[in-house]
């Protein structure tokens, strides 16, 4: 989602042949693809699994970068972590993730037009017109993904350090074979 905002907003609001549209696209895309390419290599190597998260991880940390020199260059304020956009924009996949209302049985992990339901969400923020809502919205999506991605890594540290990695388990398993 973070890939595909950041694609609409560049598109929109900056010249698509400009430096910082280029990096802007790519470092979002690089966060996407590095999570996904991660996650597929965690079965077989841990070691290649947490280099692709960190490479995420500070992909999305230029990104946010980005949207922040955004907003400082066009005198456009920053929504303050405390602001009720902010705290609406946190908690919008929150109200649907722990409703307790269960008589909707739509299924928001499904393949089929998943993407487009979780969009759905944020729309009111990542369509709007004001340019200054949509970065500040992507800055709340980017710090929550970021967020995330720490934990991740720290976990993956955590295992790693207990466990070892995939081939040192293997090494271990031949030698008691």
């Amino acid at each position: 989602m973070i890939y595909d905002a950041t694609d609409w907003f560049c598109e929109k609001f900056l010249d698509p042949r400009s430096r910082m549209a280029d990096q802007m696209v790519q470092a979002a895309r690089s966060g996407r693809q590095n999570i996904a390419e991660g996650s597929r290599a965690s079965a077989t190597s841990s070691q290649t699994e947490l280099r692709l998260m960190n490479v995420a991880r500070a992909s999305l940390e230029e990104l946010l970068l980005d949207y922040e020199d955004y907003l400082r260059h066009r005198r456009l304020a920053r929504w303050k972590p405390d602001s009720a956009n902010a705290i609406a924009v946190r908690d919008a996949w929150r109200g649907i993730a722990d409703r307790t209302d269960r008589t909707d049985r739509t299924d928001w992990t499904a393949p089929a037009d998943a993407d487009s339901r979780r969009y759905a969400v944020y729309a009111r923020w990542l369509d709007n017109a004001d340019p200054g809502v949509r970065a500040n919205a992507l800055i709340c999506l980017i710090n929550q993904a970021n967020t995330l991605l720490d934990r991740q890594i720290d976990a993956l540290e955590t295992e790693f350090v207990a466990q070892g990695g995939y081939s040192e388990q293997q090494a271990a398993a031949r030698l008691n074979q």
